[in-house]
């Protein structure tokens, strides 16, 4: 054993002094005292815990993205060759899904929380994996999470009260809040801004306190509601406040490359997934949630694809093909995003390493607006993947025994989330 006589910085501290420090390589200086294996499962261990949740619409063919086989010696899928490069850092699992949730488009608001009872009329859904994983890590970032949505309306991401969390909806606007420095006097702004929001918030508070002593029990719950979006708002303000003066990182990109307009689908995806991988780089946030939005109408520069329309394709080989173009490109734009994380180095790893990273959809087969056997893709984040884990097509296992794997993956402890009935250990 070696004991190294010398100061040692720890990473963490380093992140909090300010982004100038975010940038610096890894030194000398934060590696563990033990030299061998030792040191690096101990530099593995401090790697900072990241979480990318990606909701696609309208389900995926099956059959040209799940293998015949299990495990890792599968023979790969239309689908699945475009991550051939990735083989043995990503799972996809099959026979998995949300028990009970009907066979419906308007499931979507439950992708992420596995509410155990789903209600199309009367929603009342639970926190959203997300927002537990924020909760855990959120408070050594810049921001807390991300919550993304190309155009849909209805929200990905809830808080511990199954209230709906606001998602952004311009990529320039993220890109300015994490990467462009105000002027001196648009910093004065803001802080006095924050300082007017915690203010009003105080208010607030004290009208809904006063305003709780004369209603009745189920009024009660409701401005309970409300009190826990104010309180998290504090947070929020107060989180907002602690950095407003500290630099922002510099990155390649600039507001301009951002803010061009896209002509396709494909460049404004890519477009999401550069500003997510900046992001997760210089350690602004670790907990991202994008929600893709379908399109009706999808230009490609050979063809128009009717996204909606081929996707309920009723088993016509025309339009499933139609239905697979379209995925092709969905998958291809995916295995680039994989690419940059596994391109960026960190400590003793790369980003794809420490970054957990979830492909998935509410549909299992949009054709029948079916509920049953969702397509599932984990990649990266520090697993032993294992390729291809089926869970046969007769029952599914619940999709949340996955999402409790995650929690824990991100130094959660517990053993319940949603409508889970246990843990999937296949990923070790």
């Amino acid at each position: 054993m070696n004991i190294l006589n010398r100061a040692v910085l720890d990473r963490r501290t380093l992140l909090r002094a300010g982004a100038v420090s975010i940038a610096l390589p890894f030194l000398d200086a934060m590696v563990p005292s033990l030299y061998g294996r030792d040191a690096r499962a101990a530099a593995a261990a401090s790697r900072p815990r990241r979480m990318v949740l990606i909701h696609r619409p309208l389900g995926t063919y099956h059959p040209h993205m799940v293998p015949q086989a299990t495990g890792l010696k599968y023979e790969t899928t239309r689908f699945l060759k475009t991550l051939e490069p990735f083989r043995g850092q990503f799972t996809v699992f099959s026979g998995m899904g949300h028990p009970g949730y009907p066979h419906s488009h308007n499931t979507e608001p439950a992708i992420f929380t596995g509410v155990p009872e789903f209600s199309e009329r009367d929603l009342h859904n639970s926190v959203s994996l997300d927002q537990v994983a924020a909760k855990q890590v959120g408070s050594e970032t810049r921001l807390p999470c991300l919550a993304l949505n190309s155009v849909w309306s209805q929200s990905l991401s809830w808080n511990e009260k199954g209230v709906p969390i606001p998602h952004e909806s311009d990529p320039a606007s993220v890109f300015r809040r994490m990467f462009v420095e105000g002027t001196p006097g648009e910093v004065r702004g803001e802080l006095s801004r924050l300082d007017q929001g915690a203010s009003i918030l105080d208010d607030v508070r004290d009208q809904l306190k006063s305003l709780g002593a004369t209603l009745g029990a189920t009024d009660r719950d409701r401005i309970e509601l409300l009190t826990t979006s104010v309180r998290e708002a504090e947070v929020q303000l107060e989180q907002q406040k602690a950095w407003s003066d500290r630099p922002k990182p510099k990155v390649p990109l600039q507001l301009a490359d951002i803010q061009k307009p896209t002509d396709n689908w494909v460049s404004q995806q890519e477009k999401w997934l550069s500003v997510m991988h900046l992001a997760l780089q210089t350690d602004s946030t670790r907990v991202i949630l994008l929600g893709m939005n379908e399109r009706s109408k999808v230009n490609m520069p050979e063809l128009e694809i009717q996204h909606h329309d081929a996707s309920h394709h009723g088993k016509d080989p025309a339009k499933i093909e139609q239905l697979s173009r379209y995925e092709d490109k969905e998958f291809e734009t995916f295995s680039r995003f994989l690419a940059k994380l596994a391109d960026t180095k960190e400590d003793d790893g790369t980003l794809l390493d420490s970054t957990q990273v979830l492909f998935t959809s509410n549909l299992g087969d949009a054709s029948a607006h079916s509920s049953f056997n969702l397509p599932v893709l984990l990649a990266g984040g520090g697993y032993k993947h294992q390729g291809h884990v089926s869970y046969g097509n007769e029952t599914n296992k619940p999709l949340c025994n996955l999402y409790v794997r995650m929690l824990r993956q991100m130094g959660v402890d517990t053993d319940r989330f949603g409508s889970s009935d246990g843990v999937v250990e296949d990923i070790g």
